[in-house]
């Protein structure tokens, strides 16, 4: 299982599409993902954004465009990057972005059910 982040704004208007295709993948040929254990790393990179945020949960095995786990830091923590547009049939479950008073990324506790599967 591994997470997308994304607006509700976007998703609202994506959610009855077949696919999906971020900026990132106009940009950089890929969609960003993470695994679940390592989401609290990238978080920050959410905090400043003010409007609502979603994670998506999908499912690997039914991502219908490439799949490349990278490690771009070298740190040893490699990250999904999906080089094609997301189908959304591979999206499980779209739970929301939860943060504390300071906008810190807090872990929904169906993340920790799907981490522990």
């Amino acid at each position: 299982m591994i997470l997308h982040c994304l607006k509700k704004e976007t998703w609202e208007r994506v959610k009855n599409s077949a696919y999906y295709s971020s900026e990132s993948l106009s940009a950089e040929g890929f969609i960003h993902c993470s695994p679940i254990e390592y989401f609290h790393r990238v978080a920050p990179n959410f905090k400043e954004i003010k409007e609502e945020l979603l994670l998506l949960l999908l499912e690997e095995e039914k991502i219908d465009a490439e799949v490349r786990w990278e490690d771009p830091e070298k740190l040893g923590r490699a990250y999904p990057h999906i080089y094609g547009p997301l189908n959304l049939s591979s999206v499980t479950a779209v739970l929301p972005f939860l943060k504390d008073e300071k906008g810190n990324f807090i872990k929904n506790p169906e993340l920790i059910d799907y981490e522990n599967k």
